[in-house]
């Protein structure tokens, strides 16, 4: 209660707070495809929030039931706001607080101590996953087994070993068995 005694207050005066600024939550609109592959208790990071580091945060809630929104781009999505619980300590967050513009990422799969390539130097020969790498200067056409993907690196589980280099975005005039320099 931010204001106890009767008397004459000025419009739009606070006269009290609900709830506990302690006990922040994160509600984000996730489209329901990718919300699907979530679960409770998965670790999540808000960033982008204003603040010098990322914060910490776990999947708290994923609401039962979705609605539609209309994208930036006029298309009808279908979304559910899951709900994220901060996990770093009260301090680190504190300037954070009620509608605040924020990102974050939940973590879905995590993989260690595997090989990744940029996800543009993929591409389809035939049905089987390709890229051209480079032996001493010359192009060589590469079948490759792919694992897991995210939005820029893709896992490679046959086909490359460290240190090979691929070229990322070919063109129609990269083919096996022309010379390539490095740029």
């Amino acid at each position: 209660i931010l204001h106890k005694s009767e008397s004459i207050i000025p419009v739009g005066t606070a006269l009290v707070e609900i709830g506990d600024p302690k006990d922040l939550e994160v509600n984000i609109e996730m489209l329901s495809t990718n919300a699907v592959k979530i679960n409770v208790g998965d670790e999540a990071f808000i960033k982008h929030w204003g603040g010098v580091e990322d914060l910490a945060a776990r999947v708290k809630v994923i609401e039962p039931s979705g609605f539609t929104k209309i994208s930036a781009l006029g298309v009808e999505e279908q979304r559910v706001n899951v709900i994220l619980a901060l996990t770093d300590p009260y301090e680190k967050w504190q300037s954070l607080g009620d509608a605040f513009r924020v990102e974050a990422e939940i973590v879905i799969d995590q993989i260690n101590n595997t090989h990744k390539i940029p996800l543009s130097a993929l591409f389809r020969q035939n049905s089987n996953w390709s890229v051209f790498k480079v032996v001493d200067g010359i192009v060589v056409l590469q079948a490759v087994t792919v694992g897991k993907r995210d939005n820029f690196f893709t896992e490679i589980k046959e086909g490359l070993s460290v240190g090979e280099q691929v070229i990322t975005h070919p063109n129609n005039s990269i083919e096996a068995g022309i010379s390539v320099i490095q740029r």
